[in-house]
């Protein structure tokens, strides 16, 4: 390799170091508008379609992330609708049980007043009967009393008095009784 770099080297017309001349330049140009072409061309056949994909894609990205934040904004509603409405079902809950609370004391004031009514009219009628009961056992008593005496008077009057006594006291008894207001 050495040596070929000694042939190139000794080749190079003599005072020119590194061949610049004219035809040197017009090559350098022509490479160089060449360049510029290749350029051009490159960045209308591949540029402008690269930036498209680009931009379609960042479209779709934007678009996805726009998506995502009405779907969180959405859900973020949603959240705040169900959060209202439990709101409200514990609202109306307090408000059931304070009602089945309040019917439960109606009820139950209801139910010892009827107690009461009930207890105050078996008391009622306990006295009714008590009173009934007594005026039976006083006209039984009486009954037995007026038989009991009758016995004793007629035994009494049948040893200690002759028949006309007897007749006499009967008929002053029964003149009485006429003139006497019978009561039951």
């Amino acid at each position: 390799m050495y040596n070929r770099i000694l042939i190139l080297a000794n080749k190079v017309p003599e005072g020119r170091v590194f061949a610049l001349d004219t035809q040197t330049f017009i090559s350098v140009a022509i490479q160089l508008l060449n360049g510029i072409i290749l350029a051009a061309a490159l960045g209308f056949i591949l540029y402008k379609p690269l930036k498209k994909f680009m931009q379609a894609r960042t479209d779709k990205i934007q678009g996805q992330i726009d998506s995502s934040k009405e779907k969180a904004a959405s859900a973020e509603e949603l959240k705040s609708e169900y959060e209202a409405k439990i709101q409200e079902l514990d609202k109306e809950r307090i408000k059931i049980l304070e009602e089945a609370r309040k019917q439960a004391a109606d009820e139950k004031d209801t139910i010892l007043e009827k107690a009461k009514s009930e207890a105050n009219e078996i008391r009622k009628r306990s006295a009714e009967t008590a009173i009934a009961d007594e005026k039976r056992i006083q006209e039984e008593s009486r009954q037995y009393i007026i038989e009991l005496a009758f016995a004793i008077a007629s035994t009494y009057v049948s040893n200690n008095m002759d028949q006309q006594d007897q007749d006499k006291i009967f008929d002053e008894a029964l003149t009485s009784m006429e003139g006497a207001n019978w009561q039951n």
